[in-house]
């Protein structure tokens, strides 16, 4: 897959993601956080922000799961999440 393709195939899957009503449990809505995050920000390591620090936590935890992760890598695993948990 080149890099044009793979940037049209992250962003069909995040309209699917975005577009979507499931209700997801808590810990796949964080994979989807810490993929979308890591495909996308280049800034060096990306601290969440709100009002929760619980929240937050939960939030930076799953950010360090996928600090290893190349923004390619985390594009495909997002792909790969949204193809598993919404069926058209």
């Amino acid at each position: 897959m080149t890099e044009e393709e793979l940037n049209i195939a992250f962003d069909r899957a995040y309209q699917r993601a975005c577009d979507t009503k499931i209700q997801f449990p808590p810990d796949v809505m964080l994979h989807f956080y810490a993929y979308y995050k890591q495909a996308t920000h280049t800034d060096g390591f990306y601290t969440p922000s709100g009002d929760s620090e619980l929240r937050n936590a939960f939030k930076l935890n799953a950010l360090f799961q996928v600090k290893d992760l190349s923004q390619q890598e985390a594009k495909l695993k997002y792909i790969d999440l949204v193809n598993k948990y919404i069926t058209d």
